[in-house]
């Protein structure tokens, strides 16, 4: 009788425990989801006329290496962009979740970018996927990781 109440006690436990981490998973999905928009938005737009703004706004939502690799890959791309008067815009059109932990989440982004430039008319979409991996820092969720599939 007495092994019959641990077990039991014990599987409710481990219920509990398995229920209250889904919970903390699925709140961290709903947070790298509702902050995943306004980054990639952030991180995969300039515009040749504000470039070091566009640039630290992008910043703003990076963090680790990606962060370096953020600001040499702009480095890079900010002579290009102003000689070709570059302005890009990109929109996520869905997102999906690939992983999740409570303190790490794969991310799925349908990203649009619409370009335009000194060579070519009018405008243009590019239509990409791009995982991005999302991790809590200080209280917000910040892209440590992104490349494009």
């Amino acid at each position: 009788m007495i092994a019959a109440i641990v077990l039991a006690l014990a599987g409710a436990g481990a219920a509990w425990w398995a229920d209250r981490s889904a919970g903390r998973r699925d709140a961290a999905v709903r947070a790298a989801l509702a902050a995943s928009t306004a980054a990639a938005q952030a991180i995969f737009s300039y515009d040749y006329r504000s470039f070091d703004t566009s640039v630290a706004n992008g910043r703003s939502f990076v963090t680790g290496g990606f962060a370096d690799e953020y600001g040499q890959t702009t480095a890079a791309l900010k002579n290009t962009a102003v000689a070709e008067k570059a302005v890009v815009r990109a929109a996520v059109s869905a997102a999906g979740v690939v992983s999740a932990t409570r303190d790490r989440v794969e991310l799925l982004l349908f990203l649009n970018q619409y370009r335009r430039n000194a060579n070519i008319d009018g405008e243009k979409v590019d239509q990409n996927r791009v995982v991005i991996t999302m991790v809590p820092v200080r209280g917000d969720w910040k892209v440590t990781a992104a490349s494009a599939i």
